[in-house]
């Protein structure tokens, strides 16, 4: 496909429609959480859950992934397998450990929920040439990491305070 034609814009405008963004998109995963029974939190700590597909991540691997503490985290999978979200299964290799799965039933609401959220999403992106989208992934990519450092600095000055 090729690029549209796209209207100008400065840093500063670019800055305003992510945070519009950012916005939306807080308000609606507290939407979709509330639809799935639950909190903003949990969802985030499912989400993990489903990204790491196979390899099932261990309540360590969860809270690091989620950036909540380990005892947080336990509360956390407590309130996912009482709802039915996830399942604990032994670690093969450490039978001290346990991994989380996701349960199907879960993945079938989730995806139910989300899937026509992602097709009009799919379907936007179906508007930008690959160029456009490869600068969108990286865009995005990029300042992931830059907001995951930002609140790594601030954890680290309370640390120290």
């Amino acid at each position: 496909m090729q690029a549209k034609p796209r209207p100008t814009a400065t840093p500063a405008q670019a800055l305003d429609a992510m945070d519009s963004l950012i916005a939306t998109a807080q308000l609606g995963q507290q939407e979709m959480a509330e639809r799935l029974g639950l909190n903003v939190t949990d969802l985030l700590c499912f989400a993990c859950v489903l990204k790491a597909g196979e390899n099932l991540l261990t309540a360590g691997d969860l809270a690091e992934h989620a950036h909540v503490t380990t005892g947080a985290v336990t509360g956390i999978l407590n309130r996912l397998e009482r709802a039915g979200f996830i399942t604990r299964v032994p670690d093969p290799t450490d039978r001290r450990r346990v991994r989380v799965a996701s349960v199907p039933d879960a993945v079938t609401r989730v995806l139910a929920l989300y899937g026509p959220y992602y097709d009009r999403l799919n379907a936007q992106f179906a508007d930008y040439s690959p160029a456009e989208i490869a600068v969108l992934a990286d865009w995005f990519t990029r300042t992931s990491a830059l907001a995951h450092d930002y609140m790594e600095e601030l954890r680290a000055r309370d640390r120290d305070s």
